[in-house]
Protein backbone atom coordinates (compact mmCIF):
# COMPACT_ATOMS: atom_id res chain seq x y z
CA UNK A 1 0.00 0.00 0.00
CA UNK A 2 1.36 3.17 -0.56
CA UNK A 3 1.45 6.25 2.31
CA UNK A 4 2.99 9.24 2.92
CA UNK A 5 5.60 10.01 5.64
CA UNK A 6 6.80 12.57 7.58
CA UNK A 7 10.77 11.55 7.23
CA UNK A 8 12.07 15.08 7.86
CA UNK A 9 9.95 18.12 9.07
CA UNK A 10 8.86 20.13 6.42
CA UNK A 11 5.56 20.25 4.04
CA UNK A 12 7.52 19.70 1.06
CA UNK A 13 9.55 16.48 2.64
CA UNK A 14 6.60 14.56 3.08
CA UNK A 15 7.29 11.43 1.24
CA UNK A 16 5.28 8.73 -0.66
CA UNK A 17 6.38 5.05 0.36
CA UNK A 18 5.10 1.68 -0.09
CA UNK A 19 4.81 -0.19 2.65
CA UNK A 20 3.14 -3.98 3.46
CA UNK A 21 -0.57 -3.99 3.82
CA UNK A 22 -1.00 -4.95 7.67
CA UNK A 23 -3.11 -7.94 8.29
CA UNK A 24 -5.65 -7.97 11.49
CA UNK A 25 -5.20 -9.75 14.33
CA UNK A 26 -7.79 -10.75 16.83
CA UNK A 27 -9.01 -7.74 17.54
CA UNK A 28 -8.27 -6.21 14.48
CA UNK A 29 -9.61 -3.75 11.69
CA UNK A 30 -8.09 -3.22 8.04
CA UNK A 31 -9.98 0.12 6.68
CA UNK A 32 -9.68 0.98 3.07
CA UNK A 33 -9.50 5.07 3.36
CA UNK A 34 -11.43 6.59 1.25
CA UNK A 35 -10.83 10.26 2.68
CA UNK A 36 -8.89 12.03 5.33
CA UNK A 37 -9.14 15.89 6.18
CA UNK A 38 -6.64 17.98 7.47
CA UNK A 39 -7.10 20.34 10.91
CA UNK A 40 -4.02 23.13 11.94
CA UNK A 41 -2.43 20.09 14.03
CA UNK A 42 -1.49 18.55 11.19
CA UNK A 43 0.14 21.28 9.48
CA UNK A 44 1.92 21.78 12.92
CA UNK A 45 2.74 18.18 13.16
CA UNK A 46 4.61 18.19 9.29
CA UNK A 47 6.68 21.36 10.13
CA UNK A 48 7.73 19.83 13.34
CA UNK A 49 6.43 22.94 15.79
CA UNK A 50 3.52 20.62 17.05
CA UNK A 51 6.26 18.19 18.59
CA UNK A 52 10.19 18.55 17.54
CA UNK A 53 10.71 15.64 19.23
CA UNK A 54 8.21 13.83 17.37
CA UNK A 55 9.51 9.92 16.19
CA UNK A 56 9.81 9.66 12.74
CA UNK A 57 9.10 8.22 10.33
CA UNK A 58 5.45 8.24 10.87
CA UNK A 59 1.93 8.84 8.83
CA UNK A 60 0.47 12.39 9.53
CA UNK A 61 -3.43 12.88 9.68
CA UNK A 62 -6.08 11.90 12.67
CA UNK A 63 -9.34 12.37 10.83
CA UNK A 64 -10.23 9.36 7.95
CA UNK A 65 -13.02 7.55 6.60
CA UNK A 66 -13.19 4.52 4.63
CA UNK A 67 -14.89 0.46 4.62
CA UNK A 68 -13.63 -2.17 6.24
CA UNK A 69 -11.82 -4.45 3.81
CA UNK A 70 -11.13 -7.37 6.89
CA UNK A 71 -11.90 -7.95 10.46
CA UNK A 72 -9.79 -10.29 12.93
CA UNK A 73 -11.67 -13.77 14.32
CA UNK A 74 -12.98 -11.95 17.45
CA UNK A 75 -14.05 -8.50 16.00
CA UNK A 76 -17.43 -8.03 17.01
CA UNK A 77 -18.13 -3.91 16.58
CA UNK A 78 -18.07 -3.55 12.44
CA UNK A 79 -18.13 -6.05 9.57
CA UNK A 80 -16.54 -6.22 6.18
CA UNK A 81 -18.37 -3.36 4.05
CA UNK A 82 -19.04 -1.55 6.81
CA UNK A 83 -18.43 2.47 6.49
CA UNK A 84 -16.16 3.63 9.72
CA UNK A 85 -14.15 7.01 10.60
CA UNK A 86 -11.57 5.94 13.15
CA UNK A 87 -11.53 7.95 16.65
CA UNK A 88 -8.61 10.47 17.27
CA UNK A 89 -7.65 8.90 20.54
CA UNK A 90 -8.05 5.37 19.88
CA UNK A 91 -7.59 4.45 23.43
CA UNK A 92 -10.33 7.06 24.47
CA UNK A 93 -13.44 5.17 24.57
CA UNK A 94 -15.67 7.08 27.33
CA UNK A 95 -15.33 8.97 30.45
CA UNK A 96 -12.45 11.47 31.60
CA UNK A 97 -9.55 11.73 29.27
CA UNK A 98 -6.04 9.78 30.53
CA UNK A 99 -2.67 9.88 29.84
CA UNK A 100 -2.75 6.12 28.11
CA UNK A 101 -5.66 7.62 25.81
CA UNK A 102 -3.30 11.10 25.04
CA UNK A 103 -1.02 8.53 23.84
CA UNK A 104 -2.97 7.11 21.48
CA UNK A 105 -3.52 9.86 19.34
CA UNK A 106 -3.36 9.23 15.65
CA UNK A 107 -1.50 11.47 13.12
CA UNK A 108 0.77 12.72 16.37
CA UNK A 109 1.56 10.24 19.00
CA UNK A 110 1.44 7.09 17.16
CA UNK A 111 0.33 6.63 12.50
CA UNK A 112 -2.27 8.54 10.97
CA UNK A 113 -4.57 7.93 7.98
CA UNK A 114 -2.27 9.20 5.09
CA UNK A 115 -2.19 6.21 3.50
CA UNK A 116 -4.49 3.93 1.49
CA UNK A 117 -5.09 1.03 4.36
CA UNK A 118 -4.91 1.35 7.73
CA UNK A 119 -5.12 -1.22 10.65
CA UNK A 120 -7.73 -0.16 13.48
CA UNK A 121 -8.62 -1.67 17.02
CA UNK A 122 -12.40 -2.41 16.61
CA UNK A 123 -12.87 -0.16 19.38
CA UNK A 124 -10.89 2.82 17.74
CA UNK A 125 -13.95 2.96 14.92
CA UNK A 126 -17.63 4.29 14.66
CA UNK A 127 -19.93 4.20 12.35
CA UNK A 128 -20.71 7.28 10.18
CA UNK A 129 -23.80 8.65 9.35
CA UNK A 130 -25.55 6.98 6.14
CA UNK A 131 -26.18 10.36 4.64
CA UNK A 132 -22.77 11.47 4.77
CA UNK A 133 -20.68 11.11 1.93
CA UNK A 134 -16.55 9.50 2.51
CA UNK A 135 -15.45 13.06 2.46
CA UNK A 136 -17.98 14.74 4.81
CA UNK A 137 -17.32 12.11 6.89
CA UNK A 138 -13.35 12.34 7.15
CA UNK A 139 -14.41 16.18 8.70
CA UNK A 140 -15.69 14.73 11.77
CA UNK A 141 -13.08 12.76 14.34
CA UNK A 142 -11.01 16.17 15.73
CA UNK A 143 -12.85 19.45 14.27
CA UNK A 144 -16.81 17.96 14.91
CA UNK A 145 -16.24 16.16 17.73
CA UNK A 146 -14.28 19.00 19.59
CA UNK A 147 -17.18 21.22 19.00
CA UNK A 148 -19.13 19.18 20.06
CA UNK A 149 -17.21 18.72 23.57
CA UNK A 150 -17.25 22.39 23.90
CA UNK A 151 -20.82 22.80 24.00
CA UNK A 152 -23.04 19.72 24.97
CA UNK A 153 -20.87 17.54 27.57
CA UNK A 154 -20.10 19.34 30.41
CA UNK A 155 -22.31 22.15 30.87
CA UNK A 156 -25.11 21.58 28.21
CA UNK A 157 -26.78 24.54 27.16
CA UNK A 158 -30.34 26.11 26.97
CA UNK A 159 -32.83 27.46 24.21
CA UNK A 160 -31.42 30.98 23.51
CA UNK A 161 -28.57 30.61 24.99
CA UNK A 162 -25.92 32.79 23.02
CA UNK A 163 -22.21 31.67 21.96
CA UNK A 164 -19.30 33.33 20.57
CA UNK A 165 -17.43 31.29 18.00
CA UNK A 166 -14.12 32.65 17.03
CA UNK A 167 -13.37 32.23 13.29
CA UNK A 168 -14.65 30.09 10.14
CA UNK A 169 -12.46 26.73 10.38
CA UNK A 170 -13.46 23.47 11.05
CA UNK A 171 -14.22 23.77 14.58
CA UNK A 172 -16.17 26.94 14.18
CA UNK A 173 -18.26 25.93 11.38
CA UNK A 174 -19.23 22.75 13.12
CA UNK A 175 -19.95 24.68 16.60
CA UNK A 176 -22.24 26.92 14.60
CA UNK A 177 -24.39 24.38 13.10
CA UNK A 178 -24.68 22.73 16.38
CA UNK A 179 -25.44 25.62 18.02
CA UNK A 180 -28.27 26.37 15.38
CA UNK A 181 -30.04 23.38 16.24
CA UNK A 182 -29.80 23.57 19.53
CA UNK A 183 -31.42 26.83 19.53
CA UNK A 184 -28.51 29.00 20.65
CA UNK A 185 -27.61 32.35 19.71
CA UNK A 186 -24.39 32.04 17.94
CA UNK A 187 -22.24 35.38 17.64
CA UNK A 188 -19.34 34.17 15.12
CA UNK A 189 -16.05 36.51 15.12
CA UNK A 190 -13.56 36.84 11.79
CA UNK A 191 -11.55 38.90 10.31
CA UNK A 192 -13.22 38.76 6.65
CA UNK A 193 -16.60 40.93 5.84
CA UNK A 194 -16.98 37.86 2.92
CA UNK A 195 -16.66 34.56 5.45
CA UNK A 196 -18.95 36.42 8.00
CA UNK A 197 -21.75 36.78 4.80
CA UNK A 198 -21.25 33.24 4.42
CA UNK A 199 -21.64 32.51 8.48
CA UNK A 200 -25.36 34.56 8.43
CA UNK A 201 -26.27 32.02 5.85
CA UNK A 202 -25.10 28.82 8.18
CA UNK A 203 -26.98 30.48 10.39
CA UNK A 204 -25.15 33.25 12.94
CA UNK A 205 -27.06 35.24 14.59
CA UNK A 206 -24.60 38.60 14.90
CA UNK A 207 -21.04 38.46 13.13
CA UNK A 208 -18.67 41.15 14.37
CA UNK A 209 -15.22 41.40 11.89
CA UNK A 210 -12.66 41.83 14.85
CA UNK A 211 -9.72 43.45 12.21
CA UNK A 212 -12.61 46.72 12.05
CA UNK A 213 -13.88 46.17 15.88
CA UNK A 214 -10.40 45.42 17.81
CA UNK A 215 -12.08 45.10 21.18
CA UNK A 216 -14.42 42.67 19.76
CA UNK A 217 -15.72 41.91 23.36
CA UNK A 218 -17.37 45.06 23.65
CA UNK A 219 -19.20 44.79 20.54
CA UNK A 220 -20.54 41.08 21.82
CA UNK A 221 -21.63 43.31 25.72
CA UNK A 222 -23.22 45.35 22.96
CA UNK A 223 -25.28 42.73 22.19
CA UNK A 224 -25.47 40.30 25.18
CA UNK A 225 -25.10 43.55 27.98
CA UNK A 226 -25.07 40.85 30.53
CA UNK A 227 -21.98 38.58 28.49
CA UNK A 228 -22.19 35.70 26.69
CA UNK A 229 -23.26 32.12 27.55
CA UNK A 230 -20.17 30.22 25.88
CA UNK A 231 -17.08 31.30 24.29
CA UNK A 232 -15.73 28.96 22.02
CA UNK A 233 -11.94 30.13 22.10
CA UNK A 234 -9.35 29.30 19.06
CA UNK A 235 -7.31 32.36 19.10
CA UNK A 236 -4.00 33.05 20.80
CA UNK A 237 -2.32 36.11 21.52
CA UNK A 238 -4.32 38.52 24.15
CA UNK A 239 -7.60 37.01 22.61
CA UNK A 240 -8.36 34.94 25.57
CA UNK A 241 -8.55 38.21 28.13
CA UNK A 242 -11.09 39.33 25.44
CA UNK A 243 -13.06 36.55 25.85
CA UNK A 244 -13.15 36.39 29.40
CA UNK A 245 -14.36 39.98 29.40
CA UNK A 246 -16.73 38.88 26.51
CA UNK A 247 -18.53 35.85 28.43
CA UNK A 248 -21.22 36.59 31.15
CA UNK A 249 -20.89 35.36 35.16
CA UNK A 250 -20.98 32.26 35.67
CA UNK A 251 -20.30 31.57 31.98
CA UNK A 252 -18.12 28.98 30.04
CA UNK A 253 -15.05 29.60 27.85
CA UNK A 254 -14.04 26.34 26.20
CA UNK A 255 -9.61 26.80 24.95
CA UNK A 256 -9.80 24.72 21.82
CA UNK A 257 -6.47 26.11 20.31
CA UNK A 258 -3.94 28.73 19.79
CA UNK A 259 -4.13 29.67 16.35
CA UNK A 260 -2.81 33.10 16.36
CA UNK A 261 0.19 31.86 19.04
CA UNK A 262 0.15 31.49 22.73
CA UNK A 263 -2.05 33.39 24.86
CA UNK A 264 -0.48 36.22 27.07
CA UNK A 265 -1.68 38.38 30.18
CA UNK A 266 -4.26 36.58 31.20
CA UNK A 267 -6.21 37.85 33.93
CA UNK A 268 -6.89 34.99 37.12
CA UNK A 269 -9.50 38.17 38.71
CA UNK A 270 -11.17 37.73 35.84
CA UNK A 271 -12.14 33.85 36.09
CA UNK A 272 -12.16 34.12 40.22
CA UNK A 273 -14.64 37.12 40.64
CA UNK A 274 -16.75 36.20 37.78
CA UNK A 275 -17.13 32.38 38.47
CA UNK A 276 -15.76 31.59 34.81
CA UNK A 277 -15.81 27.97 33.78
CA UNK A 278 -12.78 27.84 31.80
CA UNK A 279 -12.20 24.32 30.12
CA UNK A 280 -9.64 22.72 27.71
CA UNK A 281 -10.92 20.45 25.01
CA UNK A 282 -9.04 18.18 23.50
CA UNK A 283 -10.86 16.24 20.98
CA UNK A 284 -13.42 13.90 22.71
CA UNK A 285 -13.84 10.19 23.42
CA UNK A 286 -15.41 7.27 21.57
CA UNK A 287 -18.86 7.97 23.25
CA UNK A 288 -18.70 11.70 22.63
CA UNK A 289 -18.19 10.96 19.09
CA UNK A 290 -21.46 8.33 18.68
CA UNK A 291 -23.60 10.94 20.66
CA UNK A 292 -22.67 13.45 18.06
CA UNK A 293 -23.25 10.98 15.35
CA UNK A 294 -26.88 10.66 16.63
CA UNK A 295 -27.36 14.69 16.76
CA UNK A 296 -26.36 15.17 12.90
CA UNK A 297 -28.15 12.21 11.13
CA UNK A 298 -31.63 13.66 13.49
CA UNK A 299 -31.03 16.92 11.89
CA UNK A 300 -29.34 15.89 8.75
CA UNK A 301 -26.37 17.68 9.45
CA UNK A 302 -23.58 18.28 6.42
CA UNK A 303 -20.41 19.14 7.08
CA UNK A 304 -18.99 22.31 5.57
CA UNK A 305 -16.07 21.24 2.90
CA UNK A 306 -14.32 24.54 1.24
CA UNK A 307 -12.02 21.92 -1.07
CA UNK A 308 -11.35 18.73 -1.89
CA UNK A 309 -7.58 17.47 -3.15
CA UNK A 310 -6.58 14.08 -4.36
CA UNK A 311 -4.62 12.67 -1.41
CA UNK A 312 -0.97 12.64 -2.87
CA UNK A 313 -1.71 16.21 -3.11
CA UNK A 314 -1.42 16.50 0.83
CA UNK A 315 1.76 18.73 0.58
CA UNK A 316 -0.92 21.54 -1.87
CA UNK A 317 -3.87 20.96 0.33
CA UNK A 318 -1.53 21.79 3.58
CA UNK A 319 0.07 24.76 1.93
CA UNK A 320 -3.73 25.98 1.31
CA UNK A 321 -4.73 25.53 4.84
CA UNK A 322 -1.75 27.84 5.72
CA UNK A 323 -2.88 30.71 3.61
CA UNK A 324 -6.27 30.30 6.01
CA UNK A 325 -8.52 31.52 3.40
CA UNK A 326 -10.70 28.45 3.77
CA UNK A 327 -14.25 28.38 5.46
CA UNK A 328 -15.04 25.06 6.95
CA UNK A 329 -12.94 21.81 6.35
CA UNK A 330 -10.11 20.96 3.97
CA UNK A 331 -10.52 17.23 2.48
CA UNK A 332 -8.61 14.62 0.89
CA UNK A 333 -9.86 11.99 -1.42
CA UNK A 334 -8.17 8.59 -1.95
Amino acid sequence: MRALEIQEFGIENLKLVERDVPKPGQFDVLVRLKAASLNFRDLMVTEGTYNPRLKRPMIPLSDGAGVVEAVGDSVTRVKVGDRVAGIFMQKWLDGVVNRAAFQSAMGGAIDGVLSEQRIFNEDGLVHIPEHLSFVEAATLPCAAVTGWHALFEEAPPKAGDSVVIQGTGGVATFALQFARVAGMRPIVLSSSDEKLKRAQELGAAHTINYKKEQNWEKSVLAIVPNGADYVIQVAGDDALTRSLKAVRMGGQVSVIGVLSGAASNIEPRLVLMNSIRLQGIYVGSRAMFERMNRAIELHRIRPVVDRVFPWLEAPQAMKYMKEQSHFGKIALEF
